[in-house]
């Protein structure tokens, strides 16, 4: 992988943050002190000058499942259908924080992915906020450095051809996709306003991934960057990627239902902060959450809620 991309990844994930979220990454590493090997931060919380009041976004890096939990279901959970999810306070923050180990975190941010989740959420700017030792700040760095050129690669076979097309437009069609390849409590267009956000970023990481992808495959007979696959095979992958996608999704929905303690309160509370609504958890749907999570879900796609 070229220097280029490398060093804009290792700088962004750098670059400073709040202080109180760099404290809380510390104390959430603590609470896994033979098997956390990094925590990063990500997510809208990112931009956000004053975090009170808000919901951090972690993801915790470890060396394996059995090291963070022993050997109880936990580890098999997480193991089968990564991440875990959970919620953690500290000194008067908020957060939920997921669980993968440094091997996963590696594949999942990798055309080897069999889902978007990750890829998609790193191709965005991130900050590495505690590594265990250089090596876990290595491994992590490498990992989050193969996120855009997976999320272009898997794009570009998908863009109209015959015609040039923009860094930035390509980064929409990507967000685009990976936005319809989940279900997304946001508000229709996020996918866009997530590069109108920072173009020069976006502009910057986009050449810098292009000349990643083209040192490993070469270029086109028109020095274009080569396709990973054929415009024939794209749709049917970008398919195939959007109905496992929404099946983990409703997956995980009811795997956090066990694991994270509030699921159900923090999954009205998000919904209800990107899409506009006013969704109110009834008690019983406190007292069953995993069938309160599910009776909400056709309201929430005839409301247009997630998609």
């Amino acid at each position: 992988m070229p220097n280029t991309l490398l060093s804009l990844v290792t700088a962004e994930l750098a670059a400073p943050a709040d202080p109180r979220a760099a404290a809380m990454a510390g104390a959430l590493a603590a609470k896994y002190p033979a098997a956390a090997r990094a925590v990063l931060f990500y997510g809208s919380c990112l931009r956000e000058k004053n975090l009170d009041g808000l919901m951090l976004d972690f993801y915790l890096i470890v060396s394996d499942y059995s090291a963070a939990y022993g050997k109880g279901w936990l580890a098999r959970a997480n193991r089968l259908i990564p991440p875990n999810v959970f919620p953690f306070e500290h000194n008067g923050l908020i957060a939920k924080y997921a669980v993968l180990s440094e091997a996963d975190f590696a594949r999942l941010n990798s055309p080897a992915a069999d889902n978007v989740s990750v890829w998609a959420r790193f191709a965005q700017p991130s900050r590495l906020l505690w590594a265990a030792d250089d090596l876990a700040r290595q491994r992590a760095i490498a990992a989050v450095a193969q996120a855009a050129p997976t999320l272009l690669d898997l794009t570009l076979p998908m863009l109209p051809s015959g015609s040039d097309h923009g860094l930035l437009d390509i980064w929409k069609a990507g967000f685009t996709l990976t936005y319809n390849a989940e279900l997304r409590a946001e508000k229709k267009g996020r996918s866009l306003s997530i590069v109108d956000v920072d173009p020069d970023r976006y502009a910057q990481f986009g050449r810098a991934a292009l000349a990643a992808i083209s040192a490993r495959r070469g270029v086109g007979t028109g020095g274009e960057v080569a396709n990973s696959m054929s415009p024939a095979d794209a749709p049917a992958l970008w398919r195939r990627l959007q109905s496992r996608g929404k099946r983990l999704s409703v997956i995980r929905l009811a795997k956090a239902s066990f694991t994270y303690a509030g699921g159900i309160d923090y999954l009205a509370w998000k919904i209800n902060r990107h899409a506009g609504t006013q969704i109110a958890i009834k008690p019983w749907q406190r007292r069953w959450p995993l069938l309160g999570a599910v009776t909400l879900l056709p309201r929430l796609f005839r409301g247009g809620a997630i998609r």
